[in-house]
């Protein structure tokens, strides 16, 4: 036994050592981290590296996601804030990507719960407005931490203002510019923990790039717009209050942002707005402020951050337009006499932005994403119980989520969605994606759409009325009905209403502006704006004002219809300045266009009336046996056999139904008559030769030739008319043709090319014979001479006149899959026959040649008989 016990106490020693080994080496890596984190809490100017940044880094590329986020919710439960706000940039940057678009994060746009569930539903969880992260985020906030955010990808207009040391009027940005100390590279706003994690949330829907085409991804089932509306559903509730901050620690609570002091002098091309509850919460440090101030300045916060980064985009000409909005009111206000002792005009200062230029173009995800602001927004407004809504409320005491609610669209999100919109009208393609900007402004204007009490009168089959207290929204919104109506209409004249998609919008915009009682509405708002001036200066001490006894007790009606005629020109001048030109949308400008859409959509809905007769007359085989060359080989024709296949049927007849109806609502909205719409049909003379195929598009004689028209130039781009062009240039070097075999046809080019050179005399004296062998060779070398062909071009007609060609041997129709195809066919059926491939050819050179020396007759015989 003590053999055997001897040999185990020997070998347990050598485990006892490497255990204790270990012991020592895990001691000395815990007192070295120690260290580290004492050198960094002693020295934090030094910026020492983070132990624990490196760490999970490294896990970021070893481990699986799940196991990711699993390490990620235990660092933020377990760790202290100094450790975490060192991770704080790393993490926020690993979810939503770079700011310059190189890394994607997590890719939150593209992951969707039917495709990818299990990752999904973590990356949900983490994000909620409840989950890890956003305690991380508190947990910051609660040590007023700050980070630096790089306004080089801020939105254009914005970096462009601060870099001319011009502030911008958003109380998002000020003091928070931080220039560098001298020698420093870039300016850098110090965001607070939940403004820097809003910031990269807001921009990853810009920066990242955009989507690939091939890719088919539903926007609204990816988790980026899942997240927004949590997150408008969690800051901006339509029901209750915002909940508070997920608290780390019993009792806390997140305090809000201190004032800082701007450490440098800014300009402002608008007046200081502070922020609307500055009273609230600008001095309220302390634990004991004001809960409802706590939750509204994360509310405010998150509705800037998303107007100022999805929205703040435009063109040079609209943002100098746009010069110093408040500004332009003051001078509205001088304009007016309005208390001219209290307000002066005040001098634009963005003369320095003059160069700034930013192409932006919007995506169509970026569209969808602002549809789902508006459409929130709208919600959150109208939670407003009545008695909160009405004018008297402003005078009693209110909490400032109310408040916020009143000014949440007017103060923040009208002037930039309206400069977005016209920026959207002007720049977007000709096309069907189109729609989508399409059902953004017309979310934006139907806010009774998200009115709690729309379900009560959902059950009505009719149009529902729009009642009168959405008055004072439509005269505030004034430029958004009509000016981009009016816009609207310039773009569908351009458009192919042939097209279903195309017709869907027309009828979309018609229905919506059809409402009963809407077109009333915004009439009375161009009447109020169209208003004379004379009656204004009555009212100089009343400047948005509740009615007083003195002012209004025994006129009440004329006092307040003042008001509002000043409110509807302080919107207009505040968004097209003082000296703007107003285009009524009842005048008779914009009726004439939509005479001339009525017109068009006329014409649109013959169109697609004559190719339901066509695909109804055409075989099913047609598009084959025309490839074949059996079938109608016309170019000129309104409309291909592949068009119609594209359309279809059922196409087109929605395009008759949505005309139809858009027709009908175009007809209520501005009361056209059916005398005036056939006087008009009939003047176009819409009535076309089969199917609009022989008549020539609308022109006007010029100097030069013939002239398209506006209306010319739509009948072209909508298939409605052709003019009949022919190839007028060399046929062997005519563009190869879809039908055609390239490699083959250029063979036979340099084949005959080879032979026309080496026989030309021959074929010069061969055609100048006066026998039937010249006739026939004239038959097959000689083109037909230009001079019976029609140019359709003067200037052709000067480069080809007197230009003739010698006779050539063309082998190109050798070439053609058509040709080939008829050659094998006609060897198969000689195979049935037991006829060889010989004696086939022999054959078919046979037949031709009896059929081209019928032709030689009767080509000569024409000859004889012509004047």
């Amino acid at each position: 036994m003590t053999t055997f016990r001897r040999p185990m106490a020997g070998r347990c020693f050598p485990s006892l050592k490497r255990a204790a080994q270990w012991v020592s080496q895990w001691f000395l890596k815990v007192a070295i981290f120690d260290s580290r984190v004492e050198a960094a809490m002693a020295f934090p100017h030094l910026q020492q590296p983070s132990f624990l940044l490196a760490s999970l880094k490294t896990d970021s590329v070893n481990k699986p996601f799940a196991q990711r986020c699993q390490d990620l919710v235990k660092v933020i439960e377990d760790f202290p804030a100094k450790e975490l706000h060192t991770i704080f940039p790393w993490l926020v940057e690993s979810i939503f990507g770079s700011l310059d678009g190189v890394l994607v994060g997590w890719n939150l746009r593209c992951l969707q719960g039917r495709v990818n569930p299990v990752e999904y539903s973590i990356a949900m969880e983490f994000l909620d407005p409840g989950g890890p992260m956003m305690k991380l985020v508190y947990k910051l906030q609660a040590e007023d931490y700050r980070f630096d955010f790089p306004v080089s990808y801020l939105p254009g207009p914005v970096k462009a203002s601060i870099q001319e040391r011009v502030l911008p009027d958003s109380p998002l940005y000020h003091n928070k510019v931080q220039f560098p100390p001298t020698g420093g590279l870039g300016l850098n706003l110090a965001l607070n923990p939940f403004e820097y994690y809003i910031f990269y949330f807001a921009l990853s829907l810009i920066t990242q790039k955009p989507l690939p085409v091939s890719l088919h991804v539903r926007t609204s089932d990816c988790a980026y717009f899942i997240l927004v509306d949590r997150y408008l559903s969690w800051f901006l509730p339509t029901e209750g209050s915002v909940p508070p901050p997920l608290s780390c620690s019993p009792g806390g609570t997140s305090p809000s942002p201190a004032p800082r002091t701007p450490p440098m002098p800014f300009a402002s091309y608008g007046l200081h707005h502070t922020s609307l509850l500055k009273r609230h919460i600008s001095h309220q440090t302390s634990v004991n402020a004001d809960p409802a101030s706590h939750e509204i300045w994360r509310s405010e916060t998150l509705l800037q951050v998303f107007v100022e980064m999805w929205l703040h985009h435009y063109s040079l000409e609209m943002y100098q337009k746009m010069q110093s909005p408040h500004a332009k009111l003051e001078v509205l206000h001088y304009r007016l006499s309005v208390s001219s002792a209290l307000h002066s005009p005040a001098q634009p200062s963005l003369q320095a932005l003059h160069a700034y230029q930013e192409s932006f173009t919007p995506t169509e995800e970026h569209v969808l994403v602002v549809r789902l602001l508006l459409k929130h927004l709208h919600a959150f407004a109208n939670s407003l119980k009545p008695e909160q809504a009405s004018p008297s409320a402003h005078s009693h005491a209110t909490s400032p989520l109310e408040e916020f609610k009143r000014a949440a669209v007017p103060r923040f999100v009208q002037q930039k969605l309206y400069l977005f919109l016209q920026h959207c009208f002007g720049h977007w393609p000709l096309d069907a994606s189109f729609r989508a900007v399409l059902e953004m402004w017309l979310s934006y204007l139907q806010p009774w759409r998200y009115a709690p009490e729309k379900q009560a009168q959902s059950s009505d089959s009719q149009p529902r009325c729009v009642s009168e207290k959405w008055a004072p929204f439509v005269q505030e919104n004034l430029l958004m009905y009509t000016k981009l109506f009016v816009g609207f209409l310039n773009r569908v004249l351009r458009t192919d209403l042939v097209s279903a998609k195309n017709a869907l919008m027309v009828f979309r915009v018609a229905k919506v502006f059809a409402q009963p009682n809407l077109a009333e509405m915004i009439q009375k708002g161009e009447q109020l704006f169209l208003e004379p001036e004379l009656v204004i200066p009555h009212r100089q001490h009343r400047l948005f004002t509740a009615p007083t006894f003195t002012g209004s007790f025994l006129s009440p009606w004329p006092p307040v219809v003042t008001d509002t005629a000043f409110k509807v020109k302080s919107h207009v001048y505040s968004l097209e300045g003082q000296d703007c030109k107003y285009t009524p949308m009842f005048g008779p400008e914009v009726r004439t266009l939509v005479l001339r859409l009525a017109q068009l959509i006329t014409q649109a809905k013959q169109t697609a009336k004559a190719i339901s007769d066509q695909c109804v007359e055409s075989p099913t085989g047609r598009s084959f046996l025309s490839w074949l060359g059996f079938g109608s080989m016309d170019p000129n024709g309104s409309y291909s056999a592949n068009d119609l296949d594209e359309m279809g049927q059922d196409n087109v007849r929605k395009t008759d139904e949505y005309l139809e109806k858009a027709l009908e609502y175009l007809r209520q909205i501005f009361r056209l008559s059916e005398a005036q719409l056939t006087q008009l049909t009939l003047a176009l003379g819409t009535t076309q030769n089969e199917n609009g195929k022989k008549q020539l598009p609308d022109c006007i004689v010029g100097e030069d030739g013939l002239i398209l028209t506006p209306l010319g130039r739509y009948q072209i781009i909508n298939g409605l008319r052709r003019f009949e062009i022919e190839y007028q240039g060399d046929l062997e070097l005519q563009p190869i043709r879809s039908y055609e075999i390239a490699s083959l046809v250029r063979t036979l080019f340099r084949l005959s090319s080879t032979i026309n050179r080496r026989f030309a005399d021959q074929m010069v004296a061969l055609c100048s014979r006066d026998d039937f062998l010249g006739s026939f060779c004239r038959y097959h070398l000689m083109e037909p001479t230009l001079g019976g062909r029609h140019l359709l071009s003067p200037v052709g007609r000067r480069q080809v006149a007197g230009h003739a060609r010698g006779p050539r041997l063309s082998l190109r129709f050798l070439g053609s899959y058509r040709t080939l195809l008829l050659l094998l066919l006609a060897f198969f059926v000689a195979s049935l026959f037991c006829i060889g491939p010989l004696p086939c050819a022999l054959l078919l050179i046979l037949g031709y040649i009896l059929y081209a020396m019928a032709m030689t007759l009767l080509t000569e015989r024409g000859k004889l008989h012509q004047p």
